[in-house]
């Protein structure tokens, strides 16, 4: 071993040791998840014999968005288009509910977050409070 590294070389043994008892104890728990599963689908059995359980899809985890409480991104967006003149995008809505939370430069990940979930919401409104023109990209206004 190279003594210049020894501390280096310490630290990433021991990071590496670290990382492979986290992968161990996730293997347990998806060994016990996977049990968890079974008996799941032997009640669901005992009620409904014919029951295909390969039908069920993994339900993915829901992220919230951190800046906005769950209902409060469309009326939020609401107010972006009250207080523009013109229609505008959705990447224009979504930059503008960044600064609106202080947020100067949101990182891509954020930005397309955000960007899928005011899509979805005026989508979700087109023609009841919302309209978009058929450009590309879409610019939206109040009705």
């Amino acid at each position: 071993m190279d003594t210049n590294h020894s501390p280096a070389v310490y630290a990433l043994l021991q990071l590496h040791a670290e990382l492979g008892g986290k992968i161990k104890d996730n293997q347990r728990e998806a060994v016990k998840l996977r049990v968890d599963m079974k008996h799941v689908e032997a009640v669901l059995h005992l009620l409904q014999p014919e029951f295909n359980a390969r039908r069920i899809a993994p339900r993915r985890r829901y992220n919230p968005n951190p800046l906005f409480k769950r209902g409060t991104l469309f009326r939020a967006a609401l107010d972006v288009l009250r207080a523009s003149p013109e229609p505008m995008t959705v990447d224009e809505i979504s930059r503008a509910l960044f600064r609106s939370k202080g947020v100067s430069e949101p990182s891509r990940d954020d930005m397309r977050r955000m960007y899928g979930a005011v899509a979805a919401s005026l989508d979700n409104h087109a023609g009841k409070t919302v309209e978009g023109d058929q450009c590309h990209p879409r610019r939206w206004r109040l009705i």
